[in-house]
């Protein structure tokens, strides 16, 4: 059907009078030259804006796929620096255990050497008052005269002067002692 036969057809299903008496106007402009063209241009603008909304619809579907590419992009970034900043607070976290660890291990290794130094010092004077009892010691005579020595209840002393048995015996009795008798060689131990 052309546009003419829907014309003529629209224009035959109405009447062209109102119930009150006035004609009606009805679809009697289409049957005018001048809208011809208008309804061309209607319908060439409609066809450009359904053309223009299918490419709209397009690109903003090629925009969404970059955003949501764009979005997949940055939650990656953020979960690579999330990553990074967990293993940095982990590693910051470790290096403040080794510090503590090793502060620890200082101050245990100070202290011993605190009281290692104590007791060599200690070691020391002890050395030092040993040293000076076995001078004494050495000095000492006992009850014996100087230049005598003390042992197991007697006074004995060695003379470096060689004389003989005779000569040995004056010289003891000299100096109010008597000469040395070996009886066996338990005396000498």
């Amino acid at each position: 059907e052309t546009f003419d036969d829907l014309k003529s057809k629209t224009m035959k299903d109405q009447p062209d009078h109102k119930p009150n008496g006035e004609t009606a106007k009805g679809l009697h402009f289409l049957s005018s030259r001048c809208w011809c063209p208008v309804a061309v241009t209607l319908g060439i603008l409609c066809l450009g804006l359904l053309v223009t909304i299918i490419i709209l619809i397009m690109q903003l579907s090629q925009v969404s796929d970059l955003l949501k590419q764009q979005q997949a992009n940055l939650t990656h970034q953020e979960n690579i620096r999330e990553g990074q900043s967990l293993a940095q607070k982990q590693e910051e976290r470790t290096s403040q255990e080794l510090q503590s660890e090793l502060k620890e291990m200082i101050e245990t290794l100070a202290q011993k050497l605190e009281e290692k130094s104590k007791e060599q010092m200690e070691l020391h004077y002890q050395n030092l008052n040993l040293q000076e009892a076995l001078k004494k010691a050495a000095n000492f005579s006992g009850p014996c005269p100087q230049d005598w020595l003390w042992h197991e209840e007697h006074c004995y002393r060695f003379s470096s002067s060689s004389f003989n048995w005779e000569r040995s015996q004056e010289n003891c009795l000299s100096l109010d002692a008597q000469m040395l008798k070996i009886n066996s060689t338990d005396d000498l131990v």
